[in-house]
């Protein structure tokens, strides 16, 4: 209030082995002026939202890195030819390129479908998504994307490896996302401690899911049998990272399978 420089001594920029233009350091606040943002004692709880918009975040993030891939590699391969034909006309790439895009779009949706239940945490079924299903996301979405920069990185062949094309960059910056604000094995604890915490997320995950019965065989299928890993909790710390995985693939499919073109 008096005008004068908070005391704030920046200790060092972290040196990450990527994500270098988003600048991380390590801080020390020595005497310096500060208000309560929550009650006393109760930091976690202050902190939770916060923790839970960054978790979102990196979904967005890592989302925006595999969409980035994916344009560069549905142009290379547009334009490329290799055994007398355009790569994409051939069968193996066309499979690559579709996993690729699949994966995007999975990601692109599970996103948005957060941000909605986030938008509308007024509403029991969106607030109890949003206890579960971040953690979820963030997982799977994040955990993925350094592979499908790999990915699309080979797409392009050995001009993606160059420095001087944007896949180093895209694949340096693949990482951060999982490990940032809890890594795999914090997230798949944090989706434990909600069910355990609050039984009722199990019961919205499994009614989101429902909204898609009757679309797809398959998925009915998948759907039926994740709900068995739910059977018996003794063991579930062992199988959460299994179960976190099946999680997140049965909400995307469900979600493609409700909004997206057939």
């Amino acid at each position: 209030p008096d005008g004068t420089k908070n005391p704030l001594q920046v200790l060092r920029l972290k040196k990450k082995m990527g994500n270098a233009s988003n600048a991380s350091s390590e801080t020390e606040l020595r005497g310096a002026l500060a208000w309560m943002v929550g009650e006393e004692g109760r930091g976690v709880r202050t902190i939770i939202d916060m923790v839970a918009m960054t978790r979102f975040d990196c979904m967005i993030g890592s989302t925006a890195g595999q969409r980035a891939a994916v344009a560069q590699a549905l142009h290379h391969c547009a334009i490329r030819s290799a055994f007398g034909k355009v790569l994409n006309q051939q069968p193996l790439m066309q499979n690559v390129l579709a996993d690729l895009v699949l994966e995007h779009e999975g990601s692109l949706a599970l996103t948005l479908r957060m941000a909605r239940a986030l938008d509308h945490r007024a509403d029991p079924h969106e607030d109890l998504l949003v206890r579960l299903v971040t953690a979820v996301g963030k997982y799977w979405i994040c955990k993925r994307t350094p592979h499908h920069a790999y990915e699309a990185m080979e797409c392009i062949g050995g001009s993606g490896v160059m420095e001087d094309s944007p896949f180093p960059r895209l694949f340096r910056e693949s990482p951060v996302n999982a490990i940032w604000e809890g890594s795999g094995n914090v997230q798949c604890l944090d989706v434990l401690r909600a069910m355990q915490k609050t039984p009722a997320v199990v019961t919205a995950f499994f009614t989101e899911l429902k909204k898609a019965k009757g679309g797809n065989a398959l998925l009915d299928g998948y759907v039926r049998s994740l709900q068995q890993e739910f059977t018996d909790m003794a063991d579930m710390e062992f199988r959460a990272r299994s179960v976190v995985d099946r999680m997140a693939l049965a909400l995307q499919a469900s979600l493609l399978v409700r909004h997206a073109p057939a």
